[in-house]
């Protein structure tokens, strides 16, 4: 019963081809958008995830108020924040980074980027294992380097100047002439790859700026929650500055309240896409009720002879049904196609023209059978009142409609 009911169904949309296709527009764009915005949005949140993962969860970022990591922000770290970090209970070692935005000289041509000044003992390792820094070439800084820098990938891969940073080039920051002894490998964000990092020491001297901290790292002892550290260290801040409750100077994150954070943006951006998207899904709905309530008049004469011969009421709704659904799933499944293939080439481009490893898609079975099942649903809906409609024909008008 079912097999001839798909049959008679597929016919009726093979009669109308074009027309077909066009009502199948509305539902293939919408879920193009879908599969596309969502496959990539949530390819993002996994590698971010992975990122954090990575590098572990047992590490704390203390930063002024305002913008992240301290950039730009009115609200000043200093040293004297970094003693009494030290000091919080379950805290095992501290470092400090000193970073401003600064012009940089190469072979008679300048540029604007981070200057990003590192301690160069053992405490840097906490920021260089979370940031992912890795020398590709040379070696990073150490104890005793006082005018060396390391710079990012774009600068020595004739991405940032036009001829590339070698091994032992020098280069002036703010008038001020260093030499290159390390080249990072790629880190896959632009701004990241384009940062100079020099000893912090060095860079305070170059900038003037002796007391000043831009962002405080601390690692968690083992066996300790870095939610509990955390708040060790805002309350001893608080009691050290002499500031209230929730009017804090500074913030303290640790990396779950980063994921918590990443996770919750990335759930109100999909939750607004998806509703940009429902528009069109709704304009396909209506594009499909419309050609099926068209196909119900071309075959109402169709629909009295099979009613004549015995076809119940059930039998042709069961077909119009079909037919609707058939649009919808035929509709997602060229949105699902449409829509991999768009984030396969924004993958594509981020990575090799934009240098970004970041945006990547990710195409879960759950997302496909979901995008298609949802289509139709969609189609099926659609068609329900046409459906009814045909159903409801008495036979003798029926074979009477011309």
């Amino acid at each position: 019963m079912f097999i001839d009911f798909l049959r008679f169904a597929i016919e009726g949309i093979k009669k109308r081809r074009l027309r077909s296709l066009l009502t199948m527009i509305g539902i293939f764009i919408g879920i193009a958008a879908v599969v596309s915005l969502i496959s990539l949005g949530q390819g993002l949140q996994n590698t971010i995830k992975e990122q954090f993962e990575m590098v572990g969860i047992d590490k704390i970022i203390i930063a002024p108020s305002g913008m992240a990591y301290g950039a730009f922000s009115s609200e000043k770290l200093t040293k004297d924040d970094v003693n009494i970090i030290k000091k919080s209970d379950g805290v095992e070692d501290v470092t400090e980074m000193f970073y401003t935005s600064g012009k940089i000289k190469f072979k008679e041509e300048s540029k604007g980027t981070l200057i990003i000044g590192l301690p160069t003992d053992e405490s840097a390792s906490i920021i260089t294992e979370m940031s992912g820094f890795k020398a590709e070439k040379g070696r990073f800084l150490k104890d005793g380097d006082k005018y060396k820098v390391v710079v990012g990938w774009r600068l020595w891969n004739n991405d940032f100047f036009e001829k590339s940073v070698g091994l032992r080039d020098k280069i002036e920051i703010d008038g001020v002439k260093v030499e290159v002894v390390g080249l990072l490998k790629k880190i896959g964000n632009p701004q990241d790859d384009s940062q100079i990092y020099l000893p912090i020491d060095t860079t305070r001297d170059i900038f003037e700026n002796p007391d000043e901290v831009s962002g405080i790292y601390a690692q968690v002892k083992k066996g300790y929650n870095p939610e509990k550290v955390a708040e060790n260290i805002r309350k001893n801040l608080r009691n050290f500055k002499d500031e209230e409750k929730g009017g804090e100077s500074f913030q303290v994150k640790t990396f779950e309240n980063y994921i918590d954070t990443f996770n919750n943006i990335f759930l109100i951006v999909q939750i607004i896409l998806i509703g940009i998207a429902a528009i069109s899904l709704l304009v396909g709905g209506i594009g499909i009720m419309n050609t099926m309530f068209m196909s119900v008049m071309e075959r109402t004469r169709e629909i009295g002879v099979m009613k004549a011969i015995g076809a119940r009421n059930s039998h042709i709704l069961g077909i119009f049904l079909i037919e609707s659904g058939i649009y919808g799933l035929i509709g997602g499944a060229i949105g699902v196609f449409i829509g991999v293939s768009i984030a396969k080439i924004v993958q594509f481009a981020a990575t090799h023209y934009m240098g970004s490893e970041l945006l990547k898609a990710s195409m879960s079975p759950v997302l496909i059978i979901g995008a298609l099942l949802f289509s139709f649903i969609v189609g099926c809906l659609s068609g329900i009142a046409p459906s009814y409609r045909a159903s409801k024909l008495k036979p003798v008008e029926a074979l009477r409609y011309e």
